[in-house]
């Protein structure tokens, strides 16, 4: 832990050093919107609007987080009324119905039937704004991503999941993603679309080797969705060994020309996904049940 004392010692320094930082002789006064237009750093610090978007952008990629966090809490405890809260009013349930309501008869099914018990671990978790969030100073923040017609804040996410299922006497273990598309609604985040993307579920003492690689107790073998929704498993694949591109500079926008194989025109570290996707928004039919 560090000494409060010394913390306050090096800011004294500091000001002593440099004035502009914004540091008063009674110690910090918070953050200056205004500079001496004759000090070397003029012009070189945010005005306070800049500084609360991206404060803003922080809480939020934060909630969206406690968000996936709250899923596998209540998918796991089986609490289907805090659960189907994570969705808004409106969530569509199959390509019949919509509610929250149906939404808890689907969940309730399934979790009732097919398991007794379940564990969801969520692990790497990538995060990008949609083009609605220019406006408020998030810039690059995330482009281009399935565009919402609500007028309500977006986004979209990759979150792994891994997850372990007690089905009657066997004991099923399942690596996935979610690709998830979240929305701001009442100054709450909430799910508007979880696709799940399975790699494999299979029981523990049965290593999933070769193709279909869900393999459910009782159940004919079948593709998860895992490979196909990123246009790159098959193009590696498809590559010989000898046949290495140029590699496109995500770190900063770069035009992307017939060696990147993709109809973006371009691309940088911001817009990873869409990226990942190449410039594509359909999205394929999993089964999940």
């Amino acid at each position: 832990m560090s000494d409060p004392s010394f913390i306050l010692v090096i800011m004294e320094r500091e000001e002593q050093t440099n004035p502009d930082l914004g540091l008063s002789n009674s110690g910090f006064s918070g953050l200056e919107t205004e500079t001496n237009s004759n000090a070397p750093n003029a012009g070189g610090l945010e005005d306070l609007s800049g500084i609360s978007s991206r404060l803003q952008r922080l809480e939020w990629l934060d909630e969206i987080r406690q968000l996936v966090a709250k899923y596998a809490l209540a998918l796991d405890m089986r609490n289907m009324d805090a659960l189907v809260s994570l969705f808004p009013t409106d969530v569509r349930v199959g390509k019949a119905r919509q509610g929250r309501t149906a939404l808890k008869e689907w969940f309730d099914e399934t979790l009732r039937h097919q398991f007794t018990g379940t564990a969801h671990v969520t692990g790497n978790h990538i995060i990008e704004f949609d083009d609605e969030f220019d406006d408020a100073g998030l810039g690059e923040a995330g482009r281009n991503a399935e565009p919402d017609r609500s007028g309500h804040p977006t986004a979209r996410g990759v979150v792994y999941s891994r997850n372990e299922h007690e089905c009657g006497d066997e004991w099923v273990i399942m690596t996935m993603m979610y690709w998830d598309n979240y929305e701001l609604i009442n100054d709450r985040w909430l799910f508007r679309r979880r696709l799940p993307l399975y790699w494999y579920a299979t029981d523990l003492n049965k290593p999933p080797i070769g193709s279909a690689k869900m393999r459910w107790p009782g159940r004919e073998r079948y593709d998860g969705g895992w490979e196909k929704f990123w246009p790159s498993w098959d193009k590696f694949w498809k590559t010989a060994d000898a046949d290495v591109s140029v590699p496109v500079d995500l770190s900063q926008s770069t035009e992307v020309g017939a060696a990147a194989d993709t109809d973006l025109a371009e691309v940088d570290i911001a817009r990873f996904l869409t990226y990942m996707r190449a410039g594509t928004t359909d999205l394929p039919s999993v089964r999940v049940r």
